[in-house]
């Protein structure tokens, strides 16, 4: 058993050694561009961007397949995913969103904090935190607020946040319910009736991600216990975590498959591997013959390719995903 164990190691060793070269192109060059993001169609790649390269400080874009640099935006603002609210956050209390499709216009009192919608950008959650002392005691306060309507809190956490919007009325957050507490938690947070479900308790919850449709979450757990450090994949609706065989940076591609490049510090080219959550399998997609640079890569919305800043060079490069 122990000799059939370690050839399986030794195959899926070989498998990440041998994965082929995906094929990728360069579709911004110059070092200009780190950050650059998905347009909700998948077709282009959005970017800030200003003199002295191009004419005017804006949001730039260019296709995927590579091509013409326009400028998408000539504001600077946070855009909504779907690209339906430009969001401004002030030097005071309140922050300006604009709806794009008619330029109209409401306030919301977030101290300049980011706001999180929802699937159909129809609602938002908001946090106000203390802005000084130890983060594990800062309280947080979450607001919920239907676009134009006044907001509402529905929640107090000590040292966390908003994770995600699992659907319209369901929020994922995490942190103490009291300042002393060393555990936080994972939990859900129906807005409509105030009921919550702990998913998971640890001193600390690192890079959660959501998948698309709120049916998962990603995350990883460092200097807690033995049994619970690691990258973990765990069902919003509830059931038990699964700790993966794997740790590196990691990405959504759709519903149920996570895109992973596995942290291997000897300088060799990432590679990426893919990690199915509904069958529980692992396959190698291939390699970069190359290096993403600080982590910078994304996934288009259709999950069909990825974008990333390459180590090499600087320029931004796109490859195309098996399926």
């Amino acid at each position: 058993m122990k000799r059939a164990a370690v050839l399986v190691g030794l195959v899926a060793l070989m498998g990440s050694a041998l994965a082929a070269t995906l094929p990728s192109k360069t579709v911004l060059s110059g070092t200009c561009c780190p950050g650059v993001v998905w347009a909700p169609d998948s077709r282009a790649l959005m970017f800030l961007d200003g003199p002295p390269v191009r004419s005017a400080t804006g949001i730039y874009s260019v296709p995927a397949e590579g091509g013409a640099v326009t400028r998408r935006f000539s504001s600077v603002a946070y855009f909504s995913p779907k690209l339906r609210w430009a969001v401004r956050p002030g030097t005071g209390e309140n922050t300006t969103l604009e709806r794009l499709s008619d330029g109209r216009k409401f306030t919301l009192p977030t101290r300049g904090a980011d706001v999180t919608w929802t699937a159909t950008e129809t609602r938002l959650a908001y946090t106000r935190s203390d802005t000084s002392g130890n983060f594990d005691r800062r309280t947080t306060h979450v607001f919920i607020s239907d676009v134009f309507a006044a907001p509402k809190q529905i929640a107090t956490l000590y040292g966390g946040g908003i994770s995600g919007w699992i659907e319209d009325s369901t929020l994922l957050l995490n942190g103490k319910l009291n300042a002393a507490g060393r555990d936080r938690d994972l939990f859900t947070l129906d807005t409509r009736t105030g009921s919550r479900r702990t998913l998971r308790s640890a001193i600390s919850f690192r890079g959660l991600s959501l998948s698309a449709d709120g049916s998962r979450v990603v995350y990883y757990i460092a200097f807690d216990s033995a049994a619970r450090n690691g990258l973990w994949i765990q069902n919003t609706a509830g059931g038990t975590a699964k700790r993966l065989d794997s740790f590196g940076s990691y990405r959504w591609r759709d519903a149920s498959r996570l895109l992973v490049i596995p942290l291997v510090p000897d300088g060799s080219p990432h590679v990426l591997r893919e990690y199915n959550a509904r069958t529980g399998t692992w396959r190698t997609l291939g390699d970069l013959g190359d290096q993403v640079r600080q982590g910078d890569w994304s996934v288009s919305p259709d999950g069909k390719k990825i974008s990333y800043l390459s180590a090499k060079d600087g320029n931004v490069r796109v490859v195309s995903l098996p399926e």
